[in-house]
């Protein structure tokens, strides 16, 4: 009996410590300085041309000067690259000291914005403890989506999580009216495969109008539209931003140059193809070897986009118009190589080239942006399907 109330005790005094350490929380001097950092794009990965966003939480009196940095991803965490693929991506809140994580910006000769928000005390301990709370082991991971939960947009949930109505957006200063497929367009400029990736392999969820508050989910839009914004102090509508100041100066890089451009790799198989078809006809017989590798090919890609879509949680995979042209079905076009099926296959190779130029022809209508730079593969693809209707035997 003794034993059972010692037991007792021990779990009331532990629990007890639990709660009071806890709630042991820094309390903020007058001194402190809540900020939004924005990081320019750089162009070393596909991932580092959107920028970055973070949180500045400094305040002398405590010796505290801290970056918030919700871009963190480990690669050792279980399962790393199935779960990449499966759109179960764990990223998580790393607090490092501001000047490192400044530095390493610095390294790659990225500009760095630093603003500082027109909080009052109150309201800089409830985001300071908001933020501290979320970097214990057991809050810091997150569940990582391109658009909807990504750095940008969690910079932008901290303060709407903690101020509630006391913020307001205001994204009227917005005018202009594109999808998400078109904003990210406009940072893949200098990595055009990925763009051509992310196209190909992005459904039509990604070409619906993005609202002003959906802008958000890229750095710089978490920056203007900081500016844009209000804050409700003592019954008085206030700037959010206080004063903004340049960190690090917007330096000029020159980038790599991609090996070669999607466009010239695709002039160049578009040449071959012509080439090729021309030969055929003279010869009045396919190239069976180039079209099993061609449809083999694209109905590999279009397995890929099958999966992306029904088997994972990337829900911008979804609905994905790319399968008009990466039929799944095109793989079984590899038995041409066959006798045997080519009955069956000059019947699908017939339908091929029907979808392939009814694709073509409305193109622009279609509610997803294709990608321009595969207009000239689905040509190859109704001329060769074509090519196998009129002369496999």
């Amino acid at each position: 009996m003794r034993k059972i109330k010692m037991v007792k005790w021990i779990a009331i005094s532990l629990l007890w410590l639990s709660i009071n350490s806890f709630g042991q929380t820094i309390t903020l001097s007058p001194e402190a300085e809540v900020s939004v950092i924005t990081c320019g794009p750089g162009q070393e990965e596909l991932y580092t041309a959107f920028g970055h966003s973070a949180i500045r939480v400094v305040d002398p009196q405590n010796g505290i000067d801290y970056a918030y940095n919700y871009g963190v991803f480990d690669f050792s965490q279980p399962n790393f690259y199935l779960n990449y693929t499966r759109g179960l991506l764990l990223f998580k809140l790393g607090v490092y000291a501001y000047p490192d994580f400044v530095n390493s910006y610095g390294y790659y000769k990225r500009w760095v914005t630093e603003q500082v928000l027109n909080l009052s005390q109150n309201q800089k301990q409830q985001v300071f403890d908001f933020l501290e709370w979320n970097a214990l082991p057991e809050n810091e991971t997150y569940r990582y989506d391109y658009f909807y939960n990504n750095c940008a947009n969690k910079v932008r949930d901290v303060f709407a999580e903690t101020l509630k109505d006391s913020i307001r957006f205001d994204g009227t200063y917005i005018t202009t009216d594109y999808t998400i497929r078109q904003l990210t367009d406009l940072y893949l400029k200098e990595q055009p495969w990925g763009d051509l990736g992310i196209d190909i392999c992005l459904g039509l969820p990604i070409d619906k109008k993005a609202t002003p508050y959906e802008y958000m989910y890229l750095p710089d839009y978490v920056l203007s539209s900081f500016n844009h914004a209000t804050i409700r102090r003592n019954g008085k509508e206030l700037p959010l931003v206080k004063n903004q100041r340049q960190v690090l100066p917007n330096i000029q890089v020159e980038t790599k140059k991609a090996f070669a451009h999607p466009s010239t790799v695709m002039l160049g198989f578009v040449a071959l193809a012509l080439l090729l078809s021309m030969y055929d006809i003279r010869r009045k017989k396919p190239s069976l070897w180039f079209d099993a590798l061609l449809f083999g090919v694209s109905g590999i890609v279009g397995l890929l986009l099958v999966v992306l879509w029904t088997a994972t949680d990337h829900a911008a995979a979804a609905k994905n118009f790319n399968l008009l042209w990466a039929l799944p079905t095109n793989i079984l076009m590899i038995g041409i190589i066959s006798s045997r099926f080519r009955p069956f296959l000059r019947k699908y190779a017939l339908a091929a080239t029907v979808l392939s130029f009814a694709l073509l022809a409305t193109w622009s209508l279609l509610p997803q942006q294709l990608n321009t730079v595969l207009l000239p593969l689905v040509g190859v693809l109704g001329m060769r399907s074509f090519l196998l209707w009129r002369y496999m035997r």
